[in-house]
């Protein structure tokens, strides 16, 4: 089994990379959100942790918004409460999957939180200009520059994933370039599909 693991910075196309492999994806962003909208055990402890912010199941964004921006150590205990989860759900998609002949990784902390296993993990980076991934972020209906600078403070610099990467796939944001590029990427792999 090959396991791919996608970087890149915050709006830079990761998720759409990921997809474009057209194998299975653990989409650490969306494991996320289900834990908001279904685990009341994390509900429990975030409102143990934050009980100024957090008050209503499933859990709001606004609320969690309104906890980083009023206090960055908070989005380090909010982090401490979901990781664990997020990286339990990890382990279950790769047990599910354990046939498939390649799995793919979107996970913004890979590297942070160790996840990252040279031996069996190849690394791409998505490139793509700072200018063009401000642009995409500024569409997203819940852009917040303020999270978004304090999500990039957990976040390694994007020199060091680039340089860590096995592979640089370069987004100008136009999906048949990206399809060129990971159709490349999979022949380099040798995957046949």
């Amino acid at each position: 089994m090959i396991k791919i693991g996608i970087l890149g910075d915050i709006g830079s196309g990761k998720s759409f990379v990921a997809k474009l492999f057209g194998y299975p994806v653990f989409d650490a962003d969306k494991e996320v959100s289900k834990i908001y909208k279904k685990n009341k055990n994390c509900f429990q402890k975030l409102k143990q942790k934050l009980p100024k912010y957090i008050n209503s199941f499933p859990i709001k964004k606004k609320e969690l918004k309104d906890a980083v921006l009023a206090n960055k150590k908070n989005l380090k205990k909010i982090e401490n409460i979901i990781h664990p989860e997020v990286q339990k759900n990890m382990k279950e998609f790769i047990k599910i999957n354990k046939d498939k002949k390649i799995l793919v990784f979107d996970i913004p902390l890979l590297l942070e939180k160790k996840i990252y296993n040279k031996k069996n993990m190849k690394l791409v980076f998505v490139q793509a200009k700072k200018k063009d991934i401000i642009k995409k972020l500024k569409k997203r209906k819940n852009y917040n520059e303020k999270i978004i600078k304090k999500l990039r403070s957990l976040q390694l610099p994007l020199e060091i994933k680039k340089n860590k990467s096995n592979y640089i796939i370069k987004n100008n944001f136009k999906s048949l370039n990206l399809k060129k590029h990971v159709k490349i990427l999979k022949k380099i792999l040798d995957i046949n599909d």
